[in-house]
Parts: C-alpha cells; sequence; structure tokens
C-alpha cells in the first residue's frame, strides 16, 4: 500500500495560517475552560452551597430575633391595654360622683330635697311613730 502523506495547513505562510492558528488556540482555550468547570465547578458549587448556608442561618437568627422583640412589644402593649379598662371605670365613678354631687346642689338650690334628706327625714319620721305609739299604749 501506498503511503499517504498528509500536508499540515497550519503550515502555510500569511496572515491565513496565522488566523488558522489563532483560531485553533481559541478553541483549545474553551476546551481547556470545559475541562476546568468540570473539575473545579463540583467544588466551587459546594463552596456556593455553603456559602448560601451560612447567610441563610444569620438571615433567620436575625428574624428570630425582630420576631421575638416584636412579640415582646405586643405583649407590652397588650398589658398597658388591659390595665386600661380599670383606669377608665376608676375616672367614670369620679364623673359620676362629680356630676352627682352636682345635680344634687342644684336640687338643693330650687328646694328639691335629695335622697339623703328624704332617708334622714324617714328616719326621723319612724322615731317619731314609735315615740308616739308608747306615748298612746301607756295608761
Amino acid at each position: 500500500m501506498a503511503k499517504v502523506n498528509v500536508k499540515k495547513k497550519d503550515d502555510a505562510p500569511g496572515t491565513l495560517g496565522e488566523v488558522r492558528g489563532y483560531a485553533r488556540k481559541i478553541w483549545l482555550a474553551g476546551i481547556g475552560a470545559y475541562a476546568r468547570v468540570g473539575q473545579e465547578g463540583s467544588d466551587y458549587f459546594n463552596e456556593l452551597v455553603k456559602a448560601g448556608e451560612g447567610v441563610e442561618k444569620r438571615g433567620k437568627k436575625r428574624i428570630d430575633q425582630e420576631l421575638e422583640a416584636a412579640n415582646n412589644q405586643i405583649d407590652e402593649a397588650t398589658q398597658a391595654v388591659s390595665r386600661v379598662p380599670g383606669r377608665v371605670e376608676i375616672q367614670l365613678d369620679k364623673i359620676e360622683k362629680a356630676f352627682d354631687a352636682r345635680v344634687g346642689r342644684a336640687l338643693n338650690r330650687l328646694g328639691i330635697p335629695s335622697k339623703h334628706d328624704v332617708e334622714a327625714l324617714s328616719i326621723k319620721l319612724e322615731q317619731l311613730h314609735e315615740l308616739l305609739e308608747r306615748v298612746a299604749h301607756k295608761p
């Protein structure tokens, strides 16, 4: 059999040969990058996962702290609000007593007896009635 000699085209002189040389280098660089990504890519990916887990843990911790602080503020506000009805009742009692006193004084000025006056008069009337009964039963 006859042996065939293949002549490399890279040996061609001039600009075309240089372009082919650069194209081959670019091709080889791409293949090399692909190989390196295959080797180092999984390690880099695992590093990214670890970094993401760390950020996630810090974020969860921060959220938990903020949530706890917000819950504490809600508890404090709830306690403050629960004390308000007692204070309101006390204030309403004071207002009611002041109103009663003013109405009583106004009625007194008009000559209308107050409840206390009527009760006092009723007690005196009962005492007088008892006295009359004792006098009437004496011979």
